[in-house]
């Protein structure tokens, strides 16, 4: 083995584990949950449900294998109008739960008693391999062929810990390959549409970049408040980043907008604030609008329907004195420390 840390280098070279194949992984996943929900007889809304996972991940499945296939990737039109068509069946509630082979209470009681602890195990291995192998393999090669993809070397990683937990699941539960991914149905289902929000609104983070929505927010803030009125503009950044996270249900997707709009020309141009500290407690703001909205699902809304809670809402009702507490306190931290005078 050996490290290859060239940055030409990792662009040209293949590796074993590539993020293509990760893609490729995930759309035949999908795929079979579609199978299956053709399969479900009992199912309310079949066809809607199934054609809503298809066309989710035809992207994942499809891309990749067209240029293999016929020589070109799907086109972005084609991906368009299927992002317009999963909107529309997850809008007109066409998107449902079937029926699915589930342990009684009894059964789940007496197997919860004699797996025990031993059940986080596949859990907790998740994150603990990822790191790893992050770390580990990183630009580890042999005969110039990298064992994980270099460009996207914390996403093979997670790929290959998932794999890894999955199997030790199936040894500490004797259950079988087909059993976990049918089980895997259930979940999903019981997620609903609310599963792929997280990727959609980074497809909108990006179209905001795109669009330069920053500018726009830098002129509308000089028509309201004076660029001397340095707390204001602190009170704006920080509220800003709490409420348009609330909108696009990530942080990391309003961090780009609301720095470049405020922070960039008005705190760090404008008033001389330390930029580490400043986005540091910009990006903490923006956390707390996650904890107050049901657009950050994979938080919020995933975690209440793993729970079976009665209302899906709740997470966040509970998190709501918290969130707004963190905010204020930010806001002071911001306005007292990031400044050099």
């Amino acid at each position: 083995m050996s490290k290859i840390i060239d940055n030409e280098v990792i662009q040209s070279t293949t590796a074993i584990v590539t993020i293509e194949n990760v893609y490729i992984l995930i759309g035949v996943m999908v795929m079979f949950l579609v199978v299956r929900t053709l399969q479900d007889k009992q199912h309310p809304k079949k066809l809607t449900t199934a054609l809503f996972w298809f066309l989710f991940g035809s992207s994942f499945l499809f891309g990749d294998l067209s240029i293999a296939l016929f020589g070109a990737p799907i086109t972005y039109l084609i991906v368009g109008i299927s992002i317009i068509v999963i909107a529309l069946l997850a809008g007109c509630n066409l998107v449902s739960m079937g029926s699915y082979s589930v342990l009684t209470d009894e059964q789940q009681t007496k197997s919860s008693k004699l797996l025990g602890n031993k059940l986080f195990i596949p859990a907790l291995m998740i994150p603990v391999v990822t790191v790893i192998f992050t770390v580990l393999l990183n630009g580890v090669a042999i005969n110039n062929v990298y064992l994980l993809d270099q460009r996207h070397l914390t996403l093979a990683s997670l790929t290959i810990a998932c794999l890894l937990s999955l199997l030790v699941g199936w040894k500490i539960t004797g259950g079988s390959p087909v059993e976990a991914v049918s089980e895997s149905r259930r979940l999903v289902d019981s997620i609903g549409w609310a599963a792929i929000l997280p990727q959609m609104l980074a497809m909108l983070g990006g179209v905001f970049i795109v669009a330069q929505t920053g500018d726009s927010i830098k002129e509308l803030v000089t028509l309201f408040i004076a660029p001397d009125n340095r707390f204001m503009l602190v009170v704006l950044y920080c509220v800003g980043m709490a409420f348009f996270t609330m909108i696009m249900g990530n942080a990391f997707a309003a961090f780009p907008v609301m720095t470049a709009g405020i922070a960039m020309p008005f705190l760090i141009e404008g008033h001389g604030a330390s930029p580490a500290p400043l986005v540091a407690l910009g990006m903490y703001s923006g956390y707390c609008g996650t904890l107050m909205t049901p657009m950050a699902a994979n938080f919020n809304i995933i975690p209440a329907a793993l729970l079976d809670l009665k209302d899906k809402y709740h997470v966040i009702k509970v998190q709501i004195p918290t969130a707004v507490t963190l905010l204020a306190v930010n806001i002071i931290l911001m306005y007292s420390v990031v400044f050099n005078d």
